[in-house]
């Protein structure tokens, strides 16, 4: 049934044809069921109105069945708009400050995620038309039932008309990243310990699905909740394992692919090179798992796009260089040595990462690889990697099935202990052995985050697995705390919700007191013009307008000329309106905001010409009052916020990289010194760079969707410079960094590799403070171009000795955030004069 419009319409008008179709049964079921069988013309009105609002002036995203559910649970918040607009229209000034108020609060609610924002427009169209006279409380019984059945007959068609396949869940993405992850952990535990291309490819892929832009706006984790949170967090999780997976080294003790293999332990023979076909190695660095997949099965692209979404995984650390080309023990770094096999009775069990309780379910863990004749002595970074393997299934599993990975979670956590503490003290391994050892706790680290998440995704706030409160902050709290979390974070002028919520909002009200002040008749229509017709920037809106109002004009003519020849005949209007209604739904979509007004004059004028006896100068009152909403939608476009989020971008980024710059100092210092620093009580730590982060991040979303920057340069750098993306990305890469190695036990670096982090860290921050001063100048800072870093950073192979890994860790969590630094200017060629387009 769903193809039978998509056969006789072109491509682009299939689904706007369905969803007009959808709309003009509904309203032309509504006004025609109590207009004509009835006999309750203010029913009618309301009933057809609420149809359109909600089914062709909302935006909800998702499928039929998912609108009709966020349809369903608006009926209850249409009344309250009805009976709010109903008294409130007593007089113009409360008329105006309830437009004020529910204005600025249906807006605002964008923060919630992408079908609150979507159903926003159609709910300030419930308040508008019951808030202007006749003050007529009397037929507020008569309203809420024509809105009532609208909106019903609404649910009904999206649920049953023209149904939609389904498409894969986000949860089902992350379940298949977390498939991928555990495959790729167990082929580097043996020989040849590396990927393939077909392997790294598919990593891609995985890691693609998750990206904001390849999800549906429906499905994508966006709600304060729960459960959206901890989703969002898994697939955040699930990209940075994937992403840091293909870049582990190769182990120093690997076996060679031609003859033997690497040292053994003293004594042993040469471990044989294993039997059949080897597989081609991937070179380390040279993928990037968080870029899309490549277009060819030959090609590989080396970064991202500019256009990546919101939804950002830090970059894994810098690799080392190949292990034949550095110093090799004299055997291997862990003979003899393996971390205990635990069980739920034992000491070990409780040995978790922080915020885990030693009263889960008790699981017996599994002990890594025992030394043999063949194999040698076991190795813990190939334990660590069997335990993510095991981790990465048992996520998948819970968030298909729901099966708790609380075993495999306390398993993984054992032996990263282990790791841990044989990192903390000075070893006579080699570096390449210490790189690689924090290359795989990073790994682990982003197993753990992934699991519990995942857990907590399944179960909320039953899930078994109680992860760090530092990072699963949002697992306590309950909804109407999140909510007011996510709320008072955007509550702020620097916010684009806040400043897009306060944007309309003052036009509305002022569009509301103009047609009180001057009677505008149907001057409901002023305020639907301003609605349709603000944007988020100037030069955007300007754009809108200038098409309206070429369209409305041309409306107008043709309303005009129908109502002067059928005059009070209103048959034909009743014969014509479906017709028009189902046109005018098609083709305005597509043919753009010129054509939606021209068509949409029409449409209004067949509707009331039902309702009154109608003339000619309805058309003519339909354009005044188009040329007054889109007047007052203009001004508030150029004195409110005129840019949108192409300052505010820039503005977020600039304090995000300050606020990094801030904690990579600290952690550097605390780090060299193994001195905590101090969270904040009630904080979920580092609250300012998450606070900045998240600001930066609903910028760029907004930055995605506008057009280019309106007026001159000015004194900021070209956006068609920057790679936003690669800023954000640092910022998630500083928070996830940080906290992992401010963790105990504290154990001194030595003077040597304390000088070394301490200098090294400075050196990136410096870098940080240089680029945030480039995106947004001081008013007294000298204008400079954005700098263009190298990708590694300078001294990072320093190795001092004695330094245990928890100085290579420190060096490597730097080495990548110079990295993503160097990315930031690496957008593409700066524009000339003239600007360019921005980066998106």
């Amino acid at each position: 049934m769903s193809g039978v419009p998509a056969g006789r319409l072109p491509a682009p008008y299939a689904a706007p044809g369905r969803r007009a179709l959808q709309v003009t049964l509904v309203a032309a079921a509504g006004f025609y069921l109590f207009r004509y069988g009835l006999d309750r013309p203010a029913a009618a009105v309301y009933a057809l109105f609420a149809a359109v609002a909600l089914g062709g002036l909302s935006r909800i995203p998702g499928t039929g069945r998912q609108r009709a559910g966020v349809v369903l649970r608006l009926i209850p918040v249409g009344w309250v708009l009805v009976t709010a607009g109903t008294w409130l229209s007593v007089r113009t000034w409360s008329a105006a400050a309830g437009m004020l108020v529910i204005g600025f609060a249906l807006a605002f609610s964008a923060v919630g995620g992408p079908r609150p924002a979507g159903a926003a427009p159609g709910l300030q169209l419930l308040y508008i038309l019951p808030s202007f006279p006749p003050y007529h409380p009397g037929a507020l019984g008569e309203r809420l039932l024509g809105t009532t059945t609208g909106m019903a007959l609404l649910v009904v068609t999206e649920a049953l008309l023209f149904p939609e396949p389904d498409p894969p869940p986000y949860r089902e993405r992350a379940a298949h990243a977390a498939s991928v992850a555990a495959r790729c952990a167990r082929l580097l535990t043996t020989p040849p310990y590396a990927l393939t291309r077909a392997d790294v490819r598919t990593v891609r892929e995985a890691g693609h699905r998750l990206r904001s832009l390849s999800v549906p706006e429906a499905d994508r984790p966006a709600g304060p909740g729960v459960r959206p949170r901890a989703l969002a967090h898994t697939g955040l999780a699930a990209r940075t394992l994937l992403s840091r997976l293909p870049r582990l080294c190769t182990p120093p003790d690997a076996p060679t692919q031609t003859g033997t293999s690497g040292p053994t332990a003293p004594g042993r023979p040469p471990r044989p090179a294993p039997n059949g076909p080897a597989r081609p190695r991937t070179t380390p660095g040279t993928y990037d798992a968080t870029d899309p997949p490549a277009a060819s099965g030959t090609t590989e692209r080396p970064t991202g796009p500019p256009d990546a979404p919101a939804d950002h995984t830090e970059r894994s650390p810098a690799p080392a260089a190949p292990a034949e080309k550095r110093p090799r023990p004299p055997h291997p770094p862990d003979a003899g040595t393996r971390p205990p096999a635990t069980t739920g009775d034992s000491p070990t069990e409780h040995t978790t990462r922080p915020g885990t309780t030693p009263d889960t379910p008790a699981h017996t863990t599994t002990a890594p690889p025992a030394a043999d004749e063949d194999t040698g002595p076991p190795d813990i970074a190939a334990a660590v990697l069997t335990a993510v393997a095991r981790l990465a299934d048992g996520t998948a599993g819970c968030l298909r099935v729901g099966t708790s990975p609380v075993g495999e979670y306390k398993e993984l956590a054992a032996v990263r202990a282990v790791l841990v503490a044989r990192g903390m003290v000075a070893s006579a391994a080699a570096p390449d052995v210490l790189r690689r050892h924090a290359a795989v706790l990073e790994v682990a680290d982003a197993a753990l985050a992934m699991g519990a998440a995942a857990d907590l995704a399944a179960h909320g706030r039953r899930a078994a697995i109680v992860g760090p409160p530092e990072r699963f902050w949002y697992a306590g709290p309950r909804a109407p705390a999140l909510w007011w979390h996510r709320v008072r974070g955007h509550a702020e002028r620097r916010s684009v919700f806040f400043q897009n919520a306060v944007r309309i909002a003052l036009a509305l009200t002022a569009a509301r007191l103009v047609a009180g002040v001057d009677t505008l008749p149907h001057g409901f229509w002023a305020l639907l013009a301003t609605l349709t017709l603000t944007r988020t920037t100037v030069e955007e809106t300007w754009s809108a307008i200038r098409s309206a109002l070429v369209g409305t004009l041309a409306g107008a003519l043709v309303a005009g000329g129908t109502l002067a020849l059928a005059t009070t005949h209103t048959t034909v209007y009743a014969v014509v309106l479906p017709l028009w209604m189902l046109f005018a739904f098609t083709v305005g979509p597509v043919k753009g905001v010129g054509w939606a007004q021209g068509l949409f004059t029409v449409l209004v004028a067949l509707v009331f010409a039902q309702l009154a006896p109608p003339t000619w100068q309805l058309a003519e009152v339909r354009l005044l009052d188009v040329v007054v909403g889109s007047a007052i939608g203009a001004v508030f476009g150029l004195l409110a916020w005129p840019r949108g989020a192409q300052d505010e971008l820039r503005f977020a980024s600039a304090e995000l990289l300050r606020k990094a710059a801030e904690i990579v100092v600290a952690t550097g210092a605390a780090a060299a010194r193994r001195e905590p620093v101090p969270a904040v009580p009630g904080a979920p730590g580092h609250r300012s760079l998450r606070h900045a982060v998240i600001l930066a991040e609903s910028a760029y979303v907004q930055f995605q969707s506008e057009p280019a920057p309106f007026g001159g340069r000015g004194r900021t750098v070209a956006p068609a410079a920057v790679d936003w993306q690669a800023a954000l990305m640092a910022g998630h890469h500083t928070l996830w960094g940080s906290q992992r190695l401010l963790e105990p036990p504290h154990t001194g670096l030595g003077p040597p590799a304390a000088g070394t982090v301490s200098r090294l860290g400075d050196h990136v921050a410096g870098r940080m403070l240089l680029i945030s001063a480039a995106l947004d100048p001081g008013g007294d800072t000298p204008e400079a171009p954005l700098p263009r870093l190298g990708r590694s950073l300078a001294g990072a192979g320093a190795e001092p000795p004695g330094a245990p890994g928890l100085y290579y860790a420190t060096v490597s969590w730097l080495d990548s955030l110079m990295a993503d630094l160097s990315r930031i200017a690496r957008a593409g060629p700066a524009p000339g004069p003239g600007g360019g387009a921005p980066a998106r």
